[in-house]
């Protein structure tokens, strides 16, 4: 085994990195990888050190608005491309049983979750990763097609998480114990110990806890009993409703939106059920900290954008009048709209 240099610190390549990214070298990037790997550099360090805060960094700069979508897609895809590079070089062969690991229903980062796969892998572990968006019940057929000794699930957005919910209860009922990981749970695990599942901050803990067969086995209780009052059922039921009133609202207040293009008309509809998800996603884990978290980064991604805020506060506005019969969802939304003046969305 090459021992390691002082050129071997994945940390210090990521300037080089990140420079063959922005101008979509795509061997440029695998070359960086490589040769850190080369110099004696540990490939899973390689992985956390390098690629993954690289693609912190790539979505903060689409976030700025300093990179198109395009730009974003671009990046990501060479991030995979070394990620592939990294495991054929390093080549390691499993020791130990079965890991699938998949994005939940409905979740299309899957860079974040491949990393722990190949973490995973080199541990010794026999890993099956299933992609973006797996549906519930293909994967519950796939799991009983193959005996696995742990599942472990990304969730990047919380408005995911009841069909996470789902999608675990799904996993346990096919006897397979469950390990869930990505911001989508909170920053601190918050929504996945709401949910009653086994969280990992990072590749290398959720390693450690498929290993760790007790906690891996010990099913925590949900703490879901607010829903009781069916206010999540009737708001999910309503999403078409208040969203059609929502741009009603809208071409009363600004005349001008008649002239959207087909585009805008598509980004406008699909930020108001945004908007709504995120809601119903607070209202289903009772924690309005999901909601506002969401509305101070839409007041941010807008004004990178060059979009007035004060229109998040005047949807939320509209949304707080048509949802005066609920009262979880009516009390989050108001803490949103107070989160629109902290941000500086809005004029007092």
């Amino acid at each position: 085994m090459t021992a390691p240099t002082a050129s071997a610190d994945p940390s210090h390549a990521l300037g080089d990195f990140l420079a063959h990214l922005d101008e979509a070298d795509e061997y440029g990037a695998i070359e960086v990888a490589i040769g850190l790997l080369d110099a004696g550099a540990p490939a899973e360090r390689v992985l956390l050190d390098l690629v993954a805060p690289a693609q912190t960094e790539v979505g903060e700069r689409w976030a700025r608005n300093e990179w198109s979508v395009a730009q974003e897609h671009a990046a990501t895809h060479i991030s995979e491309r070394v990620v592939a590079a990294i495991a054929a070089y390093a080549d390691p062969r499993p020791t130990r049983g079965r890991i699938v690991v998949a994005c939940m229903d409905g979740e299309w980062h899957a860079l974040p979750p491949r990393l722990v796969a190949e973490v995973l892998r080199l541990r010794g572990w026999q890993v099956t990763f299933l992609g973006a968006s797996v549906p519930a019940a293909h994967l519950v057929s796939y799991l009983h097609r193959h005996d696995a000794h742990a599942v472990a699930l990304a969730c990047a957005l919380p408005m995911r998480l009841p069909h996470a919910h789902r999608m675990i209860e799904a996993c346990r009922r096919s006897d397979v114990p469950v390990v869930v990981g990505g911001r989508g749970f909170g920053v601190d695990g918050r929504w996945a110990r709401r949910l009653g599942v086994a969280w990992a901050p990072n590749a290398p803990g959720a390693a450690d806890l498929v290993a760790d067969e007790r906690a891996l086995r010990r099913v925590l209780p949900a703490d879901l009993s607010h829903l009781v009052d069916d206010e999540y059922a009737s708001l999910v039921k309503r999403r078409g409703e208040l969203i059609d009133s929502a741009l009603a609202d809208l071409r009363a207040r600004v005349p001008s939106v008649g002239d959207y293009t087909p585009a805008q008309w598509d980004a406008t509809i699909s930020d108001l059920g945004h908007t709504l998800d995120f809601l119903a996603a607070a209202v289903y884990v009772d924690d309005p900290v999901l909601f506002t978290d969401f509305v101070a980064w839409w007041v941010a991604i807008l004004t990178n954008r060059g979009v007035p805020a004060g229109s998040v506060a005047s949807t939320l506005g509209h949304y707080g009048r048509a949802l005066r019969d609920f009262p979880r969802a009516g009390r989050f939304v108001a803490l949103g709209t107070a989160a629109t003046v902290a941000s500086g969305g809005v004029r007092r």
